[in-house]
């Protein structure tokens, strides 16, 4: 059985450590910068709070690293027919350090931040995943939604 546990405050330094692994997996390149500092006193903030709309569900590695994360935050947007608490889910960093990879701890974790969502009223979560995470989050109900726009208003002039 794997051991997962909320994580808390403490946890911050290394949350931001897997998510810059994250990041690298993603992208193909380290890119350690002052968005760590900013990273690491958000989370260790939000998840100290009394009742927190970030969590984070981890598995211990050997030492003081962990092994494996899964992070969400819920977002209160107004009620809709379809989701009436009007609360949302998004998963935005799932990581398991190299070290530690193919033992489960990826699905572990985020059915972990899935069962947190529920309990907290959540009715629909989404999340962005890469072509290897793909199977992965089909395998735990996860589907294609109608395409959604964005707009990253730091590149607009």
């Amino acid at each position: 059985m794997i051991g997962i546990r909320p994580a808390g405050a403490a946890d911050a330094a290394e949350l931001v450590r897997l998510r810059r692994l994250m990041f690298a997996a993603m992208s193909g390149r380290d890119r350690p910068g002052p968005w760590e500092d900013g990273a690491r006193a958000v989370a260790a903030e939000q998840l100290a709070a009394p009742d927190p709309a970030l969590a984070a569900f981890v598995v211990d590695g050997d030492g003081p690293h962990l092994a494996a994360c899964a992070v969400g935050r819920i977002e209160q947007r107004l009620p809709a027919p379809g989701h009436p608490t009007g609360r949302f889910g998004f998963v935005f960093s799932v990581c398991t350090d190299p070290r530690y990879r193919r033992r489960g701890y990826a699905r572990a974790t985020t059915a972990a931040l899935l069962d947190w969502f529920a309990g907290q009223g959540v009715t629909r979560v989404d999340l962005h995943a890469t072509k290897e995470a793909e199977g992965l989050y089909r395998a735990l109900g996860f589907h294609e939604h109608p395409v959604a726009l964005s707009l990253d208003l730091s590149q607009r002039s």
